[in-house]
């Protein structure tokens, strides 16, 4: 790294990423990889440590989703508690495997009361938190069913006063005109608008957390959680993945 990229300062001053429960589980597609894990829970620290204020919002793909349901015989609105207590599993998991690697601040808080394992989510304790710099990891979803980690992660990034909300997607560096890994001319978007995203019916999120970005005019960076360092590059404002805002 040159003098120059390491005096840049971070174009961000709080970010929420949101991370997917299947970006934990790496090639296994379920559970907790140890090198996954570790290699997220670099990449946390390596923006964390330009000064940048992080909050994440953690998925549970990786063992249980709502569309699950079905094919296992359970309701859905019960499928999708099981996959919010998964998200729960998954803040734990990365609180050890960051707190084994800085002595840091690292603060669980969840929108379903587990008051033995994490603090309840309160809008204003979690911003004092961050703005004290710790680390604040935001598991439960919004502790409702038939919702996705997708809406809550721009919810949250609102909440938060957030400048931005860094999606880490798995197997792809961005948005693509169609799937990179089955057309070999796909293009990738370097920038689109939501409105763009959702008529051209990109699937990058659920529709109504589009909406909702759009209206709030927050601007979202959509990059690889497998590149290493790229969510580093992101905060610095180097060209990454796609960026998507509200025109």
């Amino acid at each position: 790294m040159d003098t120059s990229e390491s005096d840049r300062p971070p174009r961000f001053r709080r970010v929420v990423l949101k991370l997917s429960g299947e970006a934990l589980a790496g090639d296994n597609g379920w559970g907790v990889d140890p090198q996954a894990l570790d290699q997220m829970a670099e990449q946390i620290l390596q923006v964390h440590r330009l000064g940048v204020q992080i909050g994440v919002v953690v998925g549970g793909g990786n063992y249980f989703r709502g569309r699950m349901a079905d094919s296992w015989g359970i309701g859905r609105a019960e499928a999708d508690n099981i996959g919010m207590l998964g998200t729960v599993m998954n803040a734990l998991m990365l609180r050890g495997s960051l707190t084994g690697k800085d002595d840091g601040d690292i603060r669980v808080m969840t929108a379903v009361p587990m008051q033995s394992v994490a603090e309840p989510f309160i809008r204003l304790r979690a911003m004092s938190h961050l703005e004290r710099g710790a680390i604040v990891l935001l598991a439960g979803g919004i502790g409702q069913p038939y919702v996705t980690t997708d809406y809550p992660s721009v919810q949250r990034a609102l909440e938060l006063d957030a400048d931005a909300l860094l999606v880490a997607k798995r197997g792809v560096d961005g948005v693509y005109d169609k799937d990179p890994n089955v057309h070999s001319d796909a293009s990738r978007y370097r920038r689109l608008t939501y409105t763009e995203a959702i008529s051209k019916g990109l699937r990058i999120m659920d529709t109504n957390a589009f909406v909702l970005a759009e209206e709030q005019r927050l601007v979202m960076h959509v990059f690889d959680v497998a590149g290493d360092g790229l969510m580093r590059d992101s905060c610095l404002g180097h060209d990454v993945g796609t960026t998507i805002t509200s025109g």
